[in-house]
């Protein structure tokens, strides 16, 4: 009796070992993996033009992250703030990246960061050479050697970025000293904005320069966001 007793006792136990729920995988450590998206670093100044081009061409899966429009005038401070921003995506998870940056005046220490991260970014010299188009701007570089840029950002930020912080505001005076080597204002347009080549022409006519526009649009930002994100998964 009592050996049959303890049988029973043995398989009831058996059987509520077998029948527990099994235990909870443990989850990973470190960040889930980014979507299937591509983050694009780009200089602040490019941040509408960017937006738009994804909007037209219908790229819902690019992701635009900005660095301070400001590194335009501290290009040697570029390449290590694109760096730190390419580690930071990384450990988000992110694994197509695209640079939304020229060189840019980096003297070529933004492509050293690129070689060593396995990125790839903008080509040309810089952001008014991507929206005139590599040949367009190769046609015109030698004659725009005395030209001031403008696009249509620089437009909108001009008593921002140039006209206050030089004083020009108080002592008009200056902009000879400050602009003497240029001959020409030549404005970029990315749009038809009557407003924004008001800017432009005002520009000119403050500074003392010769004036002329270029309806450039994206030039060869569109299609090498296009570029960037075919690349995704290849």
């Amino acid at each position: 009796m009592e050996k049959a007793r303890r049988g029973r006792a043995a398989r009831l136990k058996a059987r509520r070992i077998v029948t527990a729920p099994l235990p909870t995988p443990a989850r990973a450590e470190g960040p889930p993996p980014a979507p299937d998206k591509v983050l694009v670093i780009a200089c602040g100044m490019l941040a509408r033009e960017i937006l738009a081009i994804r909007q037209q061409q219908g790229l819902a899966h690019l992701v635009l992250k900005c660095l301070p429009a400001e590194l335009h005038f501290q290009p040697q401070r570029v390449a290590a703030a694109v760096d730190a921003a390419i580690d930071a995506a990384r450990a988000e998870g992110y694994s197509h990246i695209f640079v939304g940056y020229a060189d840019c005046g980096s003297g070529g220490m933004l492509d050293k960061v690129l070689a060593r991260q396995g990125v790839a970014r903008l080509e040309g010299p810089h952001c008014f050479a991507v929206y005139q188009g590599a040949a367009a701007f190769a046609a015109v570089a030698d004659a725009d050697v005395t030209a001031f840029y403008m696009t249509d950002f620089l437009c909108r930020q001009f008593d921002a970025f140039f006209v206050r912080p030089l004083g020009l505001d108080r002592h008009p005076e200056l902009a000879r000293d400050f602009f003497g080597n240029y001959r020409k204002v030549v404005y970029l347009a990315q749009t038809e904005d009557p407003a924004l080549e008001r800017v432009a022409r005002d520009a000119a006519a403050m500074l003392g320069l010769a004036y002329e526009r270029r309806l450039t649009r994206y030039g060869d930002l569109a299609p090498a966001l296009q570029a960037a994100a075919l690349r995704r998964g290849g």
